[in-house]
């Protein structure tokens, strides 16, 4: 399977330039021929270039394809024609060859949904189910604007959580990079200094010696043995039974604890306030929200409410049960689901869970900067003072003679 560049005139004499994906140059040729075009130049795309970018299509990408499809369709271009056109617009090479194969899959009858399927790296299962949605109910280019809308407020939402981390997770680095200079480097200096003194060393200052022989005698093993305790953990959070008490673990932490419920509760929210809103059958949308909630313990309680559902019990029954979910969304869905008004709801919870999450990122900057200060001044003060403990000690005693 190739990527193929082609440079083709239509039966109707129009110029076009695109990709299309192919197991040979042949079938490419014979593809193009099929549809009664001209074929004036065909080569295939290098695989380095193709497999480089594999499966790194990017949020903002998939926005700016999803809104640019949305423009096309709504001034009156047909949908193959317009991805006939994207394909020559997008600069990513796998998403290129994603797109022409989707654009191929249409010309040949298949649905956009079922195309989209194909490619569950770059399309996710919201976004085909609401596509799905949209081809039934024939309003793709609103459910497209509202996948963007979607889209980029997760997205968001994920960026002011990594940019909130990035300087906490730089000064943690940074103070393991210079403890671990001053113990292989510095420390066996002053060792050779009290050695030849020959006096006893206070206990600070034996421990600190002690850490420093040990860590430089075994330093590649030290550093395959933290490697092998991190590969081991992640193998254990990688399972179903590993990733559930992975996630009670996080969602128990004093103060941590609360901003990754709120997090998971904003993106239920949104998610299920979108599926909702977009036509997708309630049991089918609980399913996807389940799976993308990013938290175990949320995915298992939605799931339940999936089967209460099913059964003819209200989503908030389920919900109020689990302890999970505070009181507050549970008696607004309830509102929701009595008034016929649920995806409203749904989005107010979600407006509201996002500002607070924002709000409580924010503060935990402005906590975690002095925290980390107080932590790096702790371990590199306590190992200067262990270092020169020695001498302090050595001065006093001459004073007093």
């Amino acid at each position: 399977m190739g990527i193929f560049s082609y440079n083709i005139k239509t039966k109707e004499g129009k110029a076009l330039k695109g990709t299309l994906e192919a197991d040979s140059k042949d079938k490419a040729l014979e593809y193009l021929h099929s549809q009664g075009n001209v074929i004036l130049s065909l080569k295939q795309e290098k695989l380095k270039k193709v497999s480089r970018a594999r499966g790194k299509v990017k949020t903002d990408e998939l926005v700016i394809f999803s809104r640019q499809l949305t423009t096309l369709i709504e001034s009156g271009v047909p949908i193959v024609a317009s991805l006939d056109i994207l394909v020559q617009q997008v600069t990513n090479p796998y998403f290129k060859g994603v797109i022409a194969n989707i654009y191929k899959d249409l010309t040949e009858g298949v649905s956009f949904a079922s195309s989209l399927e194909k490619h569950p790296k770059v399309f996710p299962e919201i976004y085909v189910s609401m596509v799905e949605a949209a081809e039934t109910s024939g309003n793709l280019p609103q459910i497209l604007e509202r996948l963007s809308i979607y889209l980029e407020k997760t997205s968001a939402l994920k960026k002011k959580i990594i940019s909130s981390l990035i300087y906490p997770v730089v000064i943690l680095i940074m103070t393991i990079i210079m403890t671990t200079f001053l113990l292989l480097k510095i420390i066996p200096t002053f060792k050779s200094l009290y050695d030849s003194l020959g006096a006893p060393l206070p206990l600070p200052t034996q421990i600190l010696m002690t850490f420093s022989e040990i860590l430089k005698k075994y330093f590649l093993l030290v550093i395959l043995g933290i490697a092998g305790v991190i590969s081991l953990i992640k193998k254990y959070i990688s399972t179903p039974g590993g990733k559930r008490y992975f996630h009670i673990f996080l969602l128990s932490l004093p103060v941590l604890g609360d901003v990754f419920r709120k997090v998971s509760i904003a993106k239920f929210s949104r998610t299920f306030a979108t599926l909702v809103k977009s036509g997708v059958n309630i049991t089918n949308a609980l399913d996807i929200v389940g799976k993308t909630s990013g938290n175990k313990i949320i995915e298992e309680v939605v799931l339940k409410a999936k089967k209460s559902v099913q059964e003819g019990v209200p989503i908030s029954q389920p919900l109020e049960e689990s302890g999970v979910f505070p009181p507050m969304v549970v008696k607004m869905l309830a509102v929701g689901e009595r008034t016929g008004k649920l995806e409203h709801m749904l989005s107010k919870i979600a407006q509201f869970y996002e500002e607070q999450t924002d709000a409580v990122i924010s503060g935990l900057a402005s906590i975690i900067e002095p925290m980390l200060i107080v932590l790096v001044g702790i371990i590199v003060g306590g190992i200067v003072i262990a270092l020169f403990l020695p001498i302090l000690n050595i001065s006093q005693a001459i004073l007093g003679k």
